[in-house]
C-alpha cells in the first residue's frame, strides 16, 4: 500500500521532553511492506525519523490544518511515488476533519467528514447518545441570541458555551446569567458553537481502544484533579488513575454503551464524563483519538500499552498487537502547573521536586533563562510538568496535591509563587 501520515507533532533528542515519544511511526508503520509518504509542517518534520531511503515522499507545508495546502501535498506526493494513495493517516485531533475532508476529495478510502463528526462535532454525538437512552447534558446549536437565551432560561443559569468541535477547553464559557449570554453574543458569533447544561460533579476521563468489531479492548479510568476550564483560568490541572470499585465498573460499562451507541471501531477514544453528587453518570465529550497531555504516558508506564502503537498498527493494515491482562491495580497520575497570565515571561528559578516528592517519575520543569510563550497546548513547556507513580490512588493523589502546594516558579517582573490553586 501507498501510506500517507500527516504529521503535525515534534519529537525531541534533548533527553528532557518526552512529547510524543509514543508516536513512533517509523517502528509502528512498516516503511519496507509499505510506500510510505509524510505530509508535515517544520515541527512535524522532527517527527519523522524514518530513513532518507525509506520515505517515499515527504511534502512540507506551512498550515497543517489547511485542507487546501494538505490537498496540494498529497497531490504532489501521488505525482512524485507515480501511484495513487491508499491509506492516509493523522493523530491529532486538530487536524483530523482536514483529513477526513482530503480522502473525500481524493477518493481515498477511510472515515469520511460525516464519520469523523460522530467525535468531533460536540452536538452530534450528543444527539446519537441521547438517542441511545445515554445521559447528556440537555443541549442545543447556537443559532441566534433569542434562540440560546430562550434555551438558557428553559434549563437555568449557568450555562457552558463551547465551540462545537474544539480541544483543551479553548473556546469555553461559564455563563452565568443572561447579560452575561447576551454580551457574549454581542462580541463575538456564536454560530459553530453549542450551549448546555451546566451539570455540577467530578469529571473524570476513560482512555481506551476499540478494536474494529467496536469491542473496547483496553481501557483505563482517572478521575481529574481541578478541571480543564479551569486550568485555561491558571488552576493546576492533573489527573488520578482510579483503582478498583464500584464506581470504576459503572464508568466502564458506561464507557462501553457510549463507544457502542457512537460506533466507534478501530480508534482509541478519550471520553470525559461527569460523576454528580447523587452518583449519576452524565455524558461530556469524546474524541476519536489519544487523551492529550501526559495520559498515554501514564498508561503506557503503569499498563505497558501504548495506544498510539495499536491506532497506528491498525490504520496501516497490520493485525492489532495482543493486549494483555492488567497486571495488578496500579495508580499514578500526571500535573500541569500552568503559565502565568501574562507572557512571554522568562524564568528566574524553578524548583525540581523529584527529591522531595518520591512518587515523580518524570519532570519537565524550565530553566533558568528559558522563556515561557504563550503558544502550545497541554503538552508545550508550562510552569511545570510532572508525572507520579504510585501503587495507592489515595497515595498519588496525596503527592500531586503536595506538588500543587509545594512547587514553586520565579519569573521576570513577578513574586516568587506557586500557581493558583
Amino acid at each position: 500500500m501507498h501510506i500517507v501520515i500527516v504529521n503535525r507533532w515534534p519529537r525531541f533528542t534533548d533527553g528532557v521532553r518526552w512529547d510524543h515519544e509514543l508516536t513512533r511511526y517509523e517502528e509502528f508503520v512498516d516503511h519496507t511492506a509499505h510506500q510510505v509518504s509524510y505530509v508535515v509542517d517544520p515541527a512535524g518534520a522532527t517527527g519523522v525519523r524514518a530513513g532518507r531511503e525509506q520515505i517515499a515522499a515527504q511534502v512540507v507545508v506551512a498550515d497543517i490544518s489547511s485542507f487546501d495546502e494538505v490537498s496540494a501535498a498529497v497531490a504532489t506526493v501521488v505525482d512524485e511515488v507515480g501511484r495513487p494513495v491508499d491509506r492516509i493517516l493523522t493523530l491529532s485531533e486538530f487536524t483530523l476533519d482536514t483529513v477526513a475532508r482530503v480522502r473525500q476529495a481524493h477518493g481515498i478510502p477511510g472515515p469520511t467528514p460525516e464519520d469523523v463528526a460522530v467525535y468531533r462535532n460536540k452536538v452530534r454525538m450528543k444527539e446519537l447518545l441521547a438517542a441511545a437512552g445515554l445521559r447528556t447534558p440537555r443541549f442545543a446549536p447556537c443559532e441566534d441570541v433569542e434562540q440560546t437565551v430562550s434555551f438558557a432560561r428553559s434549563c437555568g443559569y449557568p450555562v457552558i458555551v463551547k465551540p462545537v468541535d474544539g480541544a483543551g477547553s479553548i473556546g469555553v464559557h461559564r455563563v452565568a446569567d443572561e447579560e452575561e449570554l447576551r454580551a457574549l453574543w454581542a462580541g463575538q458569533s456564536l454560530h459553530g458553537s453549542e450551549i448546555e447544561e451546566f451539570i455540577s460533579g467530578t469529571v473524570h476521563h476513560v482512555d481506551g481502544f476499540a478494536d474494529a468489531d467496536g469491542k473496547v479492548v483496553f481501557q483505563v479510568v482517572s478521575r481529574y484533579l481541578n478541571d480543564c476550564l479551569s486550568f485555561q483560568n491558571g488552576t493546576p490541572l492533573g489527573s488520578v488513575v482510579m483503582q478498583s470499585s464500584a464506581v470504576r465498573d459503572r464508568i466502564e460499562d458506561f464507557a462501553r454503551d457510549c463507544v457502542g451507541a457512537l460506533d466507534m471501531r478501530g480508534m482509541p477514544f478519550h471520553l470525559e464524563l461527569f460523576v454528580t453528587p447523587a452518583q449519576e453518570l452524565v455524558f461530556l465529550e469524546v474524541a476519536g483519538r489519544v487523551g492529550g497531555s501526559e495520559v498515554p504516558y501514564v498508561i503506557h508506564k503503569l499498563f505497558g500499552v501504548n495506544l498510539f502503537e495499536l491506532w497506528l498498527r491498525h490504520l496501516s493494515g497490520d493485525p492489532l498487537p495482543a493486549v494483555a491482562p492488567k497486571d495488578g491495580d496500579p495508580s499514578g497520575g500526571w500535573l500541569i502547573m500552568p503559565k502565568p497570565q501574562h507572557l512571554p515571561a522568562e524564568v528566574v528559578t524553578s524548583s525540581s521536586m523529584r527529591a522531595s516528592v518520591n512518587s515523580v517519575w518524570r519532570e519537565l520543569v524550565p530553566a533558568q533563562g528559558q522563556v515561557l510563550e504563550a503558544s502550545g497546548g497541554y503538552d508545550s513547556l508550562q510552569s511545570g510538568r510532572f508525572i507520579v507513580v504510585h501503587d495507592s490512588e489515595s497515595g498519588a493523589e496525596a503527592d500531586m496535591r503536595r506538588l500543587m502546594a509545594d512547587f514553586r516558579i520565579e519569573l521576570a517582573g513577578h513574586p516568587q509563587s506557586a500557581p493558583a490553586q
